[in-house]
C-alpha cells in the first residue's frame, strides 16, 4: 500500500512539475510510511531536503492527505537516518540522551549497534593537503593493518575538517583489508545511550561483553562525554580493557584531549598515550582541491552543467572557515545551474551565495594586521611603520603590506600611508617581493597561511 500511493503521488507530481524538476528532486526522495500523520522520506542531502521542503512540500502534503491524513513531512538525510525518541534522563547522571542509530556495524556483533557509514567517506575520496598530510598517513597506517603502533589514535580539530571523513574511511579500509574484524564505530554519545539503557535494563555484563570483544573500536566526539561521570567511568574501564588485549582504538574530538573541560585527568592521560594529530584549518590549495574534486564528482550526474573560470578560486578564497560550508556552497550552485539551465559564472556565484558570503566575511583592520604580525616576528609596531630597513624588520613590513592588499579593501596609497606614510610603489613593491618569496621560501608561505587564519579566524 505504501509504495503503490508514492508511486501515484509522484506520477501527480511529475505532470505537476515537469520532467527535468522532478527527476532532480522527487526522484531522490525514499519515502518510508506514515506514522501519527507524519510522512518521513530519506532524502540524499539536507539541502536536497530542504529545497523540497520549501518548493514541494505542499503539494506532496496535499496529495499524500488524499490517500490518508497527513499534517506534515519529516526529511531525514540517508546516511544519518535514525529513529528520534523524546530526549532521556539517567538516574546515574547522563542527561540529554537522544536514541542512537539502529543499523549495525560491521563484523559478525549482530547485537551490537553502531553507527552507519557513509560510502562517500573514504580514503580515495579524501583531498589530503599540508593542513591534513599527518592526520591522514596516521589514518592510513591505523587502516592498513598489522601490529598496532598508534594506540589510540586521536584525531581532533574543529567542524568541518575531515576527522569524522577520516574516521569513516579507517573503517571502511579495515573491512576491506579485514573482513573478519569486528570493527565499530559511533559517536560518544552513542555510547553513553547504550551504557544508560544497560544500567536501567541491569544488562551490564552484556554490555561490558559487548564493547570489549571488539577488534577495533572508533569513538567520535569524544568530548561528549565530559561531565558525564558514570559514562566516563565504563569508557575508561572500556578503553583500559582494548588496550591491554592490544585491540586498536580510534578516537575523535573537536579539540585536544588536554583541552576538553570536565573530562578525569586519568582519560585525558590515557587518550594521550598514543598519537595526537591536530587536523588544521584548510588552507586555499586545499579548498580549491575540494571544489575540484567535488565538481568532477558532480559532473557525472551533471554532463552538461559548465563552471566559468575563476569561480572556484573565488569560492576558495572567499569561503575559509569551513569545508562543510564550501561544499555546500558548491551544491547550491549546482542546484541553481540545474534548474534555470545556465553556466555558474562569478556574478551568478555572487547573487546565488550571497548570505553565504556575507557570513563569511570579516572586517580585517590594516592596524590589526600590523599588530599580528608583529607579534609573530617579535618586532615593534614603532618598527613596523618606522624608517629602519634592516632585513628582521623590512620583511615582517613586507608581510603585513602583503596581508593588507589581500585582506583589506584599502588602495595602495591608503596603505602606504598606515606605513609611516610610505609611496604607494614601495607597498607594491613588498607585495610583488612576497608574492616571489611564497613560491620559493616554504616557511614564507607557512607564515603567511598562519597569519591569514589568525586574521579571518
Amino acid at each position: 500500500m505504501k509504495n503503490n500511493m508514492w508511486g501515484q503521488v509522484r506520477e501527480r507530481l511529475l505532470a505537476e512539475i515537469g520532467q527535468n524538476h522532478y527527476r532532480n528532486w522527487i526522484e531522490p526522495l525514499e519515502f518510508t510510511g506514515i506514522e501519527n500523520r507524519v510522512a518521513h522520506f530519506l532524502v540524499p542531502t539536507t539541502f536536497a531536503g530542504n529545497w523540497v521542503q520549501r518548493n514541494y512540500g505542499d503539494s506532496i502534503l496535499q496529495h499524500l492527505s488524499s490517500f490518508e491524513p497527513v499534517s506534515r513531512l519529516v526529511f531525514t538525510v540517508a546516511q544519518l537516518a535514525r529513529p528520534h525518541e523524546a530526549v532521556k534522563s539517567d538516574a546515574a547522571g547522563d542527561t540529554r540522551l537522544p536514541s542512537p542509530s539502529t543499523a549495525v556495524l560491521r563484523g559478525d556483533l549482530d547485537d551490537l549497534p553502531g553507527a552507519p557509514l557513509d560510502q562517500r567517506f573514504t580514503f580515495d575520496s579524501f583531498v589530503v593537503g599540508k593542513p591534513n598530510q599527518l592526520a591522514h598517513a596516521a589514518a592510513r597506517r591505523v587502516a592498513e593493518g598489522g601490529p598496532v603502533t598508534f594506540n589510540p589514535l586521536f584525531l581532533y580539530g574543529g567542524v568541518g575538517l575531515g576527522k569524522t571523513h577520516l574516521m569513516h574511511a579507517i573503517a571502511w579500509e579495515i573491512q576491506a583489508r579485514n573482513p573478519e574484524l569486528r570493527v565499530v564505530y559511533l559517536s560518544a554519545e552513542q555510547f553513553m545511550y547504550r551504557f544508560v539503557q544497560a544500567l536501567r535494563e541491569k544488562q551490564m555484563m552484556d554490555f561490558k561483553h559487548l564493547f570489549r570483544s571488539v577488534d577495533v573500536l572508533m569513538v567520535d566526539d569524544v568530548q561528549f562525554i565530559a561531565g558525564k561521570d558514570s559514562t566516563q567511568e565504563e569508557f575508561f574501564h572500556t578503553f583500559n580493557a582494548l588496550v591491554d588485549q592490544n585491540k586498536q582504538i580510534v578516537i575523535s574530538a573537536d579539540r585536544a584531549p588536554g583541552e576538553i573541560k570536565d573530562l578525569e585527568e586519568r582519560i585525558k592521560s590515557r587518550l594521550q598515550s598514543g598519537l595526537v594529530v591536530d587536523l588544521h584549518p584548510t588552507d586555499y590549495e586545499l579548498r580549491l582541491g575540494v571544489l575540484q574534486t567535488k565538481v568532477a564528482r558532480y559532473r557525472e550526474d551533471y554532463p552538461d552543467l559548465t563552471i566559468a573560470d575563476g569561480v572556484l578560486e573565488f569560492l576558495a578564497h572567499r569561503i575559509s572557515t569551513n569545508v562543510r560550508v564550501l561544499e555546500g556552497a558548491l551544491m547550491r550552485l549546482f542546484a541553481f545551474a540545474s534548474l534555470v539551465g545556465q553556466e555558474i559564472t562569478l556574478e551568478k556565484a555572487q547573487d546565488a551565495l550571497a548570505d553565504i558570503l556575507r557570513a563569511n566575511d570579516r572586517k580585517v583592520t590594516v592596524e590589526e594586521i600590523q599588530r599580528k604580525v608583529a607579534e609573530h616576528y617579535n618586532i615593534r609596531m614603532s618598527d613596523m611603520i618606522g624608517p629602519k630597513r634592516q632585513r628582521s624588520i623590512a620583511r615582517p613590513r613586507q608581510v603585513a603590506m602583503w596581508l593588507a592588499k589581500r585582506l583589506t579593501t584599502r588602495s595602495l596609497p591608503d596603505i602606504g600611508r598606515r606605513f609611516g606614510g610610505r609611496d604607494h610603489t614601495t607597498v607594491m613593491h613588498g607585495v610583488r617581493k612576497i608574492d616571489e618569496l611564497r613560491e620559493s621560501d616554504p616557511q614564507i608561505a607557512e607564515d603567511l597561511e598562519l597569519l591569514r587564519r589568525a586574521l579571518e579566524g
